[in-house]
């Protein structure tokens, strides 16, 4: 039975831009771009909210170019990207002994596990945003990605622990409301870009993804399938326009077109003798600026960010050997010249630029292609796993079925379980191990036999539903 996709909107509040886009998936699973619309952020720095009014006005005008571009558009609700400096992670360790030790384990104890996690000593003020379990351990079995189905005494995890200020992601949802808006939900940003420029063999291959925004570089690190690890970098385009505006003595806005049209990471690939012209003020002659200058003070910043992102990858012990995928540049300010070049040197990393037209039809339009509009595109994204999930639990939608733990029986279970599901009976499948073992299991039905984390989708799974309701007070205005 078809049902009619619905129209998800992404409201990525970053420092220098605001950009709303309003998609819906098409019948091959791609994304029509419906309505688009951006505005300047006039009151947010370095992806905090600072000044409401400025940045309700700014959300109020993205959204009215939205609608402009299509009339027929009605939103009512957003998913919302989350970043900044108050974004922070820790890396924890659970474990829960069992007490019916004969039983398969459950969903339920894997859910009591995660849950134990919230109360981990954080610092007064900040909330835990989201707890992704990375590889569980049962008993001495270590590297499991789904421990549902095993039996054992004790069942245990590594989690990856993200935390947010309480009145910053305040301060993101009263803006969004007072605009006229239903917060849908909130997104972290670098999950978010994330799940739109990596692919199922970058998962698998291990991938660094560095966001590059105008207040503040993200970086979401995956190894052996799962997201092993977040940052929050200082820096961003905003620093670099500064850099330019006061090392050459140029006005911010001349500094924002120089680094735009003539910016380079690497001063050795600029002509020495290139010069660009700056009107001079009130009839003062004009400034003559050297090429080569303009790119040793990008280089300099560019390359302060890229030493942070090696001392993060050092900080959990990952290299070229875990992170064969290399490093995935995205954001506005992986669109500088030569940035690669600088990247693949100072991290010994290979490095490409991440684009969400992978998720995009092709009559979509080329600015919605750049890597700045990465995050928004994962809102949506994140939007319709949301949505199909839902369907799923409602059984309107069946779970798709993939590899199950046993690499070995996988195909042929697969296979008993797409014929028992076609015909809504129970599937009996036995299979023999390595170590000739039998197996024999039975199910009724389609069912989630997929590890949670290992794919795209179990990435997405892995978000937390309902961040937005944990930072509600009770004067929070709910539409």
């Amino acid at each position: 039975m078809q049902h009619e996709q619905p129209i998800i909107v992404g409201l990525d509040i970053g420092t220098t831009k605001i950009a709303a886009i309003a998609g819906r998936k098409n019948e091959f699973g791609k994304l029509e771009i419906l309505g688009f619309g951006r505005a300047n952020s006039n009151g947010v720095q370095h992806g905090m909210v600072l000044n409401i009014d400025q940045t309700i006005k700014a959300i109020q005008m993205a959204l009215e170019k939205c609608l402009e571009s299509n009339p027929s558009l009605k939103i009512h609700e957003v998913y919302v990207g989350i970043a900044g400096h108050h974004i922070k992670s820790l890396q924890t360790r659970g474990d829960i002994v069992r007490q019916n030790t004969e039983d398969e384990i459950s969903q339920e104890e894997v859910d009591r596990l995660i849950a134990d996690q919230y109360r981990t000593y954080i610092p007064l003020g900040d909330q835990i945003i989201d707890v992704i379990p990375q590889q569980f351990t049962v008993d001495s079995h270590p590297n499991i990605p789904n421990p549902i189905g095993y039996s054992g005494v004790k069942v245990g995890a590594n989690f990856h622990i993200i935390t947010g200020d309480k009145n910053a992601i305040r301060n993101i949802n009263r803006s969004v409301e007072k605009a006229g808006l239903k917060t849908k939900d909130l997104v972290l940003q670098p999950l978010a870009s994330a799940a739109a420029v990596m692919s199922e063999q970058d998962l698998e291959a291990g991938v660094a993804i560095v966001d590059i925004g105008g207040g503040t570089t993200d970086l979401a690190v995956f190894c052996e399938g799962v997201l092993k690890y977040t940052a929050v970098i200082p820096f961003g385009g905003e620093n670099i326009t500064n850099d330019i505006k006061l090392g050459l003595g140029v006005l911010r806005t001349h500094a924002e077109a120089m680094k735009v049209q003539f910016g380079s990471a690497l001063s050795n690939e600029t002509k020495s003798n290139a010069f660009i012209t700056i009107p001079g003020l009130r009839g003062m002659a004009n400034k003559e600026i050297a090429v080569k200058n303009l790119a040793s003070i990008i280089q300099a910043r560019m390359s302060e960010i890229m030493d942070f992102v090696s001392y993060h990858l050092k900080q959990v012990g990952l290299d070229s050997r875990s992170l064969n995928g290399g490093i995935i540049l995205t954001g506005g300010g992986s669109q500088l010249k030569h940035v690669l070049q600088l990247t693949e040197y100072l991290t010994g990393l290979n490095a490409r630029i991440g684009l969400p037209n992978e998720h995009l039809t092709g009559d979509d339009l080329d600015e919605l292609s750049k890597p700045m509009y990465s995050t928004c595109i994962g809102l949506i994204l994140k939007g319709y796993n949301d949505y199909e999930n839902k369907l799923r639990a409602n059984g309107i939608m069946h779970e798709p079925i993939e590899i199950v733990r046993d690499e070995k029986i996988a195909a042929e279970r697969n296979e008993e379980l797409a014929k028992a599901a076609e015909v809504g009976e129970p599937a009996e499948v036995t299979s023999e191990k390595e170590n000739e073992t039998t197996v024999t299991e039975t199910v009724s039905g389609p069912v989630d036999v997929t590890p949670r984390i290992k794919t795209l989708k179990g990435f997405m799974d892995s978000f937390k539903e309902g961040i937005i309701d944990l930072f509600r007070e009770e004067g929070d205005k709910v539409l």
